[in-house]
């Protein structure tokens, strides 16, 4: 799970990509998470009182390989990727975990 705040300017453009993944390219997204051992992926945006949060969850049995071959990727898809999230990436988010069952 990854928590990040987001530049408030930024919001639109995460929304727009996002829709873009999870609908014209949904199916290269999926081949990327299956080169990674992702078996699920979802983001959710906050509205918090200190601007906009993105929640990042990810199943997968070792997020080190999963963020290796990630972050190694040259997947055109993984490099925009990387572009958007790292232009409206503003700082941490403060969390606290409750509960961590598995």
């Amino acid at each position: 799970m990854s928590v990040r705040r987001l530049n408030p300017e930024m919001r639109a453009s995460v929304e727009h990509w996002l829709g873009e993944v999870n609908g014209p390219l949904r199916s290269e997204a999926i081949e990327t998470l299956r080169a990674e051992g992702v078996s699920h992926e979802t983001a959710i945006i906050l509205d918090t009182s200190d601007g906009p949060v993105i929640v990042y969850a990810m199943e997968t049995d070792d997020i080190d390989r999963a963020r290796r071959v990630g972050a190694a990727s040259t997947h055109p898809i993984d490099r925009r990727h990387h572009e958007v999230m790292r232009a409206a990436d503003d700082g941490p988010a403060p969390f606290r975990v409750v509960l961590d069952l598995s």
